[in-house]
C-alpha cells in the first residue's frame, strides 16, 4: 500500500473504520445479551469482543476529537 492520501481521505477513512467498530461492537453487545441465560461461555467471550472494540472505538474517538473521553478526576 503506496497510495498517497490527503487529509480529507484519511478522516474518511477513520470515519468508516469508526462506524465499522461501532456497528461491530453493538452485535456484541447484542450477542452477549442473547446468550447471557443459555451460553454463559459464549456470552463471556461476545462480552471480550464488545469491549475490544469499544476500546478501538475510544481509539478512534481520540484521534478524531481529541479529549472526548478524557478521563475526569473527582
Amino acid at each position: 500500500m503506496t497510495d498517497v492520501v490527503d487529509s480529507d481521505e484519511l478522516l474518511r477513512r477513520i470515519q468508516r473504520a469508526r462506524a465499522c467498530a461501532e456497528e461491530e461492537e453493538r452485535a456484541w453487545r447484542t450477542r452477549r445479551e442473547a446468550l447471557r441465560q443459555t451460553d454463559p461461555d459464549g456470552a463471556r467471550e461476545a462480552d471480550v469482543r464488545s469491549l475490544a472494540y469499544e476500546s478501538v472505538l475510544r481509539v478512534l474517538d481520540e484521534i478524531v476529537t481529541p479529549g472526548k473521553h478524557a478521563e475526569r478526576e473527582p
